[in-house]
């Protein structure tokens, strides 16, 4: 196990966040959970000149790719549209956000291109943690990787809706009552759960999860905690640390 609080040596280069991830080139690349996922995307978009979509509702995001392309033709639009990294959605819904497709049509956009295709899974309204609802997520078949995220700033936080999106399922997942203390246990035990950030992956699918603002030492132990839980899941590949709003976004990785 790595310890993100750790120094590296002084020869060493930090991982890309697509190496601590463990992307392939052309991978289906899908993030759900809370706390950092929309960061995670176009971080990976930049660094990979990547392609940007999502399953659903998703806010405008012209800004962080070189290109948005609004069609009901996706295929044609990854094949023939040369700026990356690059955006594709079906409709803008309103002024502030994007619909997203049906996850048999990212399943057949990333078949249309070479390129890592990068997906937003599900919604958690800028929460820290949260188990999905009912029609959640939205993963598609072919998926090569998903990553279920959350921030361990929750930890300490009261299992509210502050933090927390719909705290009553994460409650029911974790068996924390609603307004206690978050603890490290609860974090892994949503993130691993098949009623939170397990849900609906396919079977052919690497799972990696991410627990992201890993600002300082104290944050580092706490994800180190999370991550001790989380690598004894059977279908965990590794678990990522990251501060993705940092100029080296990888803190560490288990």
């Amino acid at each position: 196990m790595t310890d993100p609080s750790a120094s590296p040596a002084p020869s060493a280069s930090p991982p890309t966040l697509a190496d601590a991830l463990g992307i392939g080139p052309d991978d289906l690349v899908c993030a759900v959970g809370a706390g950092g996922k929309k960061s995670l995307l176009y971080r990976l978009a930049r660094d990979l000149d990547g392609v940007v979509t999502s399953t659903v509702r998703i806010p405008i995001f012209d800004d962080e790719v070189a290109e948005v392309v609004v069609t009901d033709d996706p295929e044609t639009a990854v094949a023939e549209t040369q700026p990356r990294p690059l955006g594709v959605v079906p409709e803008r819904e309103r002024s502030d956000r994007y619909r997203g497709y049906d996850p048999a049509t990212v399943d057949r956009i990333a078949r249309a291109t070479d390129d890592v295709v990068l997906v937003k899974a599900d919604g958690a309204r800028s929460r820290w943690l949260k188990a999905p609802g009912e029609d959640e997520p939205q993963l598609p078949d072919t998926a090569d990787l998903v990553c279920p995220v959350a921030s361990v700033r929750v930890v300490g936080e009261p299992l509210s809706d502050e933090r927390v999106h719909r705290p009553e399922l994460v409650s029911d997942v974790s068996g924390t009552a609603v307004d206690d203390a978050i603890s490290e246990w609860d974090v892994a035990a949503v993130l691993s759960n098949d009623r939170g950030g397990m849900k609906g992956v396919p079977e052919t699918a690497r799972v990696v999860p991410v627990l992201n603002m890993v600002d300082d030492e104290r944050l580092a132990e706490t994800a180190a905690e999370i991550a001790g839980w989380l690598g004894e899941h059977p279908r965990v590949d590794r678990v990522v640390a990251t501060s993705l709003a940092a100029d080296e976004p990888v803190v560490g990785f288990y």
